[in-house]
């Protein structure tokens, strides 16, 4: 009898823990801790329409929150938001905001939104400021590195690398 009750009290338990979004964490770079939409925080809070279209970092407002593959953003008003919603794509980073350059070599490290940059339309993101200026010195071939490197890497987590 106690065993049962054990068993029934566990998966009445499990039964209350809200469900988390289905998402590869693996292939976001997230920030610890789950927002108030349930979902983890990406691009460190800051406005990817305003980085995407202006190259400027502007924190966003949980007030503004847009969720999009289980990923919550922020953004710093709600026309920002609007516009990721109708096209979410456009706005992301790409490499799910792991930075370009340790991407082209086969890492995942943190994008940084202060070091960006946006080519063809696209938003990069670089863990520091020495890794930015070395990809500046060959942007092209970096962006064709990760790209190539992506694929193989997209699904791993950062301690299999």
């Amino acid at each position: 009898m106690t065993s049962r009750l054990l068993l029934a009290g566990t998966m009445l338990a499990l039964a209350c823990v809200p469900a988390l979004p289905s998402f590869a964490e693996d292939e976001h770079n997230v920030s610890t801790g789950i927002t108030a939409s349930g979902a983890p925080l990406g691009v460190h809070g800051v406005d990817t329409v305003a980085l995407s279209t202006l190259n400027a970092v502007a924190e966003g407002d949980a007030a503004h929150t847009v969720v999009n593959d289980g990923v919550a953003y922020y953004f710093a008003s709600e026309e920002s938001a609007r516009r990721f919603k109708a096209d979410p794509a456009k706005y992301k980073p790409q490499y799910g905001g792991f930075c370009a350059y340790a991407v082209a070599v086969g890492k995942k490290f943190d994008g940084d939104p202060h070091y960006a940059d946006i080519v063809d339309g696209k938003l990069y993101l670089f863990v520091n400021a020495a890794i930015f200026e070395k990809y500046k010195k060959d942007r092209k071939g970096t962006i064709a590195r990760a790209e190539k490197t992506w694929p193989s890497i997209k699904h791993k987590a950062v301690g299999d690398l």
